[in-house]
């Protein structure tokens, strides 16, 4: 008979042996009145109704379970660098929590003490008002280019300047390219599909922002039926990423705010990507991609940890400690490397600085999809 698998359980009256059955109620695999726990699916063999004790039993038994697992997985990713991945790989996984739901609960937990910590709603005075005016020229425009010392240079040019009344013909320049917009946007939005994809799909973004601000258009189906426009996919792509645009330069603080929420599961999208290259450079290693995705996940976690440790020290102590524990981690992961491959020294820093490298490429690499992704679906 096989070996009966026994989850953590504290026991209470439906553990006794007067209600074992020989039959399991949940994949009907048959019992033997000793078996205390199904050995095909791990279900307590008991026939007793659940009563409220028994389901406040069980809870409080589950949570017990996880907090056990949560402190041995801190324990081992503080103290031994490496090794947990190795004895998580090898088969040593009951008494250690899932890498990946680890690490997207750590990452949740610090992404929400970061938008908690920043006032990002006061960023929103900064916004762009929606009656946004035009270009302005003043002394101040001036004092930006560089005459060097020739006042007189400078104070001949602003006369010269205002004689041409050149703010006067660069608003008019304004109005009259809007107006034409406004007139007639369809006939616009067909000579932007005249030009190559990029050129057209800003220049429609440029049409449809005009529309925005000025008709006050919140979705595509009311410019389209506002201007008779054609129902078009790049039509409405130009739309959404015209709006999009426009949210987050009049509500910056929000903006930040929901680029925030979307971190924890772009870390996700990064870290894989990430794993097959230490897959590449340790090639030679007998491990999968999934051994290296899980050391990822558990250096990554590590990262976090520390993150949310300097976070709350900061908080305390009113200083910046994140330098520090960003060093910290640097060492660790070098010992990790060190413990989890079995390599030297010398190979353990050049493979380290290689994968750092790639490291920061990928992550530079993230950030700009998150930025170009945020601004098109805000």
């Amino acid at each position: 008979m096989a070996k009966e698998i026994e989850p953590i359980e504290i026991s209470t009256e439906k553990h006794s042996s007067k209600y074992r059955g020989v039959t399991c109620l949940n994949c009907g695999h048959p019992l033997d009145m000793s078996n205390k726990y199904c050995p095909n699916c791990s279900q307590l063999n008991s026939i007793k109704k659940p009563s409220i004790k028994d389901y406040l039993e069980e809870f409080f038994s589950s949570m017990l379970s996880y907090d056990t697992k949560i402190f041995k997985t801190l324990t081992a990713l503080l103290l031994r660098p490496g090794e947990i991945t190795r004895d998580y790989i090898a088969g040593k996984r009951i008494s250690y929590t899932n890498p990946f739901r680890f690490l997207l609960s750590l990452a949740i937990i610090y992404f929400l003490l970061m938008s908690f910590a920043g006032d990002y709603e006061q960023l929103n005075r900064y916004g762009l008002d929606s009656q946004e005016g035009f270009l302005e020229i003043n002394d101040d425009t001036f004092d930006k280019i560089n005459f060097g010392d020739n006042e007189d240079e400078k104070n001949e040019l602003i006369a010269q300047l205002d004689s041409l009344h050149l703010q006067e013909l660069i608003n008019e320049r304004s109005r009259v390219k809007d107006s034409a917009i406004t007139a007639n946007p369809k006939k616009q939005l067909k000579k932007a599909d005249e030009l190559s994809f990029i050129p057209s799909h800003f220049k429609k973004q440029e049409i449809f922002s005009l529309l925005i601000k000025k008709d006050t258009i919140y979705t595509f189906e009311e410019a389209e039926k506002k201007y008779a426009l054609e129902d078009t996919r790049s039509n409405k792509a130009a739309f959404n990423a015209a709006r999009s645009v426009w949210k987050a330069r009049k509500q910056p603080g929000e903006f930040i705010s929901d680029l925030f929420s979307k971190l924890p599961f772009t870390t996700f999208l990064f870290l894989p990507a990430f794993a097959f290259f230490i897959w590449l450079i340790y090639i030679r290693k007998k491990h999968t991609y999934t051994d290296h995705l899980i050391f990822s996940f558990h250096n990554q976690s590590l990262l976090f940890i520390l993150l949310i440790i300097s976070y709350l020290i900061d908080t305390i102590f009113k200083t910046n400690s994140v330098p520090l524990f960003i060093i910290i981690f640097a060492f660790y992961l070098y010992k990790a490397m060190r413990n989890f491959y079995g390599q030297g020294r010398f190979k353990t820093i050049v493979k380290y600085s290689i994968l750092n490298t790639i490291f920061v490429i990928l992550a530079g690499i993230g950030v700009v999809l998150l930025l170009t992704g945020s601004f098109l679906t805000y």
